[in-house]
């Protein structure tokens, strides 16, 4: 479980308050926080405070205590540490007078243990109050999430550990500081010992191989023999206890840098372990929303919770690494054959290995370049580096340069067998230096005007076509960390991009995306997609699209999945379940026409989103579309509705197009179906205008009043009274949507007063029924500047073919506008 401290110094306002008062002189706020992880392993609870026989297990805690809080207090250094270390000597002072036998008060240590239980156990009611409270008053900041909290617990354990190890690499540095004055000062006392080319430990050998000072040795030879063998005997005693107090100093010293290697090895295991947690977890789950919000997901989210993660790394990397460094140099001021060396050359590589990875990884593409991209286009992306402010990677911007490769290269590139420079199209304006914004603390390049000039197909196999090749765009950048010590090549790729020189293909283009964004998978070769998927996996990536293509909450229901489900299958059943395992391939989804059509599923539903998106979207939004129903169903829906009602549906035949289904008996017939309206119609007169022109359709399926639903969107009748002026000598024209073979059948001669709609001036309009070939306006093949792609105008040449190969449908009512 988490430490109640850390989350206890989360809390905000009356919570924290509270926590606050309950410290005091009886039990200060700086032993809970200096001590708080000893503390908290301590069994409080196992003492029962009403038995004066547990006065001695008690005490034996607060012993405990008092000598952890000695052993904090005699750790602190430098000018920081002063201060700590009288305060906390004082608070141990304090504690064992309370204990000592002197004290009249004996219930005092069981007084204590109350205190400090009543203390704990009121810090964890506080904290789990924020964590479970919805107010924001006292919740835990953000109420972080479980994965958070643990993230930041981590944080705050390798903080502790490296400002541990900071204290004993002080305690270290002076201790050899005290061993080098202390031989030296030994040295002088004894007339120069140590020949020139000896260090202290014997520079050698070991701290026991120390010469003889020559200088009173030789001043013995003038001594008469008596006195020669008293002074020879003390000079060898004074030479005998000096080596032996080198020799114990150095193996003390020795086991101190042990130590201290020993911490720096844990101290790693834990960063790589919280590196991966935030680089291959957090990280990775950032960069799969990315790409399932270019399908229409949610926004993928701030990157400013991973930066502070980073930036966090980054610094408890570097200080290990100064830390590894200074240790490495204390060690070559004074050698002691040992492990050490080679363990610290071991430190050091594996600290390398970790800032590389931080540094490689957290080089990402912050804005994605569009993944349907037209040549001669303009486009932008943004890259930046997480932890670009805090290794001083800033203070020398580097400059990242955009590449489009294929995907080909970038599997070379991800094994490492790539041959540099490669490209497969040239973009301009594909160089950008990074900025630095002081207030966000980000570093990151915003491209904003780059444009592919060409592109370089490769030879594509079989049936593949263009708008299933995939290329991806390259950043890549040379970043030196702490002042050109260390220098990084990086490196990353965009998602999949599909390149298309002309309008007409960006339905297909837009399909090959959707199925690489919804489903990649994790950490795959560049870029594989697996060729089947399961119906339902499809659903939810359709389901996603439609909501975000028609920017409406009210996405595909139940049954609308049914409908498409059937059509894809060309199956009938018509429970979601029977579809449940069965598994769709790319072929069918966007590959091979739908039978007796020529078109694929994902044209057919592209082309219902684009009229929706572009005409009907408060009408969808409104639920006055039934939409995905086909005419069988739509007779069936009718046949026991007064006459006049309609729906309205999305046609079979004409890709984008949506027609009106009606109910009305005549001795003809009492199914009536309108000639599919598309875009190109909409932009003449709107379709709730449409329907306000037909006064025989008076309910919208089931039972609601056709104005109810649409007068809100009519145009504005213009009075009779003030007839449309002509201008500059024009008169204008008005159009009205009439279907002369419905008023033939049913007898319904419209009545006089017809209200004509005002309508701005409206193209020329053809009384044949059009079948819509041309979008409204058609891209040039040949872009300005562009180069003419054989491959990609066939493309066009082939999908004008099959439009005017297209079936009329005898089973349609024209509708000439008049």
């Amino acid at each position: 479980t988490m430490a109640v401290w850390i989350q206890a110094q989360q809390l905000q306002g009356e919570a924290l308050r509270q926590m606050q008062a309950l410290y005091g002189q009886h039990f200060p706020i700086e032993v809970r926080h200096y001590l708080s992880q000893w503390i908290e392993s301590q069994a409080w609870d196992s003492i029962d405070l009403d038995n004066p026989q547990e006065n001695v297990k008690a005490t034996q805690l607060l012993e405990g205590l008092i000598q952890e809080l000695q052993k904090k207090a005699d750790h602190q250094v430098g000018e920081d540490g002063f201060l700590l270390k009288i305060k906390l000597g004082h608070y141990a002072t304090q504690l064992q007078a309370m204990l000592s036998p002197q004290n009249t008060y004996d219930r005092c240590p069981m007084e204590l243990v109350r205190c400090i239980r009543h203390i704990l156990y009121h810090e964890q009611r506080l904290v789990r109050e924020a964590n479970n409270s919805p107010s924001p008053s006292g919740s835990l900041v953000d109420a972080m999430s479980q994965k958070h909290l643990q993230i930041n617990q981590i944080f705050e354990e390798l903080r502790l550990i490296t400002q541990d190890s900071e204290n004993e690499l002080k305690k270290l540095q002076q201790t050899q500081e005290y061993f080098i004055i202390q031989y030296q000062e030994n040295m002088r006392l004894q007339g120069g010992w140590g020949a020139k080319g000896h260090g202290p430990c014997g520079g050698t050998g070991s701290p026991n191989t120390m010469p003889c000072p020559p200088a009173q040795f030789s001043q013995l030879s003038q001594l008469g023999p008596q006195e020669r063998m008293s002074r020879e005997t003390t000079l060898q005693q004074k030479k005998a206890s000096l080596e032996a107090w080198l020799h114990r100093e150095a193996q003390t010293l020795q086991q101190y840098r042990v130590d201290l290697a020993e911490k720096h090895q844990k101290t790693l295991q834990l960063l790589r372990k919280q590196q991966t947690t935030i680089l291959d977890d957090e990280l990775i789950q950032w960069k799969r929303r990315q790409q399932l919000a270019g399908n229409g997901g949610p926004p993928e989210g701030t990157l400013d919770v991973l930066q502070t993660w980073c930036e966090k790394l980054a610094e408890i990397i570097w200080q290990n690494r100064q830390q590894i460094r200074r240790a490495e140099h204390l060690c070559q001021q004074l050698p002691i054959p040992g492990p050490v060396e080679e363990m610290l050359s071991e430190l050091n590589g594996t600290i390398t290995d970790i800032i590389s990875a931080l540094v490689t990884s957290t080089f990402i593409i912050e804005k994605q370049p569009p993944q349907v991209l037209k040549t001669q286009t303009k486009f932008a992306a943004t890259v930046r580096l997480l932890v670009g402010g805090k290794l001083n990677v800033h203070m020398n911007p580097p400059q990242v340069k955009a590449t489009i490769i294929s995907e080909q290269q970038a599997k070379a590139l991800l094994k490492n067998e790539s041959t540099r420079n490669e490209s497969s199209g040239e973009i301009l304006n594909n160089c950008c230096v990074m900025e630095y914004h002081q207030a966000t603390g980000t570093l990151s390049a915003h491209f904003r005007n780059m444009s592919l000039k060409r592109i370089k197909r490769s030879d594509r196999r079989g049936a593949e076509s263009v708008t299933e090749e995939k290329f991806t765009i390259l950043f890549e950048s040379q970043f030196s960390v702490g002042g050109n010590e260390l220098v990084f090549q990086v490196k990353t790729l965009s998602l999949p991009v599909v390149v298309i020189v002309h309008g007409s293909q960006d339905n297909n283009a837009t399909a090959t995306v959707l199925w690489d964004n919804a489903f990649a998978e994790p950490g795959r070769v560049p870029f594989a997609v697996p060729d089947k998927v399961q119906w339902p996996q499809l659903c939810e990536a359709l389901n996603m699209k439609f909501k975000a293509e028609v920017q409406s909450s009210r996405g595909l229901t139940k049954e609308n999945l049914v409908f498409l489900a059937q059509k894809l299958f060309n199956s009938t059943s018509s429970h979601l379940e029977d579809y449940s395992s069965t598994t769709v391939s790319w072929s069918q989804f966007n590959r091979e026409n739908l039978p007796g059509r020529n078109y694929t599923f994902w044209q057919w539903f592209d082309g219902v989103m684009e009229v929706l998106k572009k005409h009907l979207k408060p009408h969808w939004n409104d639920g006055a579309i039934l939409g995905f129903v086909n005419k069988q169903q739509a007779h069936d829906l009718l046949i026991n509705k007064p006459d006049g009602t309609f729906l309205l549906r999305f046609s079979d035949s004409e890709i984008g197009g949506i027609t009106i289904a009606w109910k009305f008996d005549s001795s003809e017939r009492m199914f009536w179906n309108l000639m599919p309206f598309t875009t190109r119609d909409f932009s003449i007169r709107s379709l709730a205008d449409r329907l306000g022109d037909l006064s025989y359709l008076i309910y919208v399926f089931p039972d609601r009043p056709k104005d109810e639903v649409f007068s809100k969107y009519y145009t504005p009748v213009l009075c009779e009274s003030t007839p449309a002026k002509a201008v500059d000598g024009y008169v204008k024209p008005q159009i009205k949507q009439v279907v002369p073979e419905f008023v033939n059948a049913s007898g319904d001669s419209a009545p006089g007063g017809a209200t004509y709609m005002d309508q701005a001036p409206s193209p020329a309009v053809c009384s044949q029924p059009h079948y819509n070939m041309y979008t409204q306006n058609p891209d040039p093949v040949l872009d300005p500047e562009g180069d003419f792609d054989l491959e990609d105008t066939m493309d066009v040449a082939r999908h004008v073919e099959e439009l005017l190969r297209r079936p009329v449908d005898s089973q349609w009512i024209p509708h000439p506008q008049s």
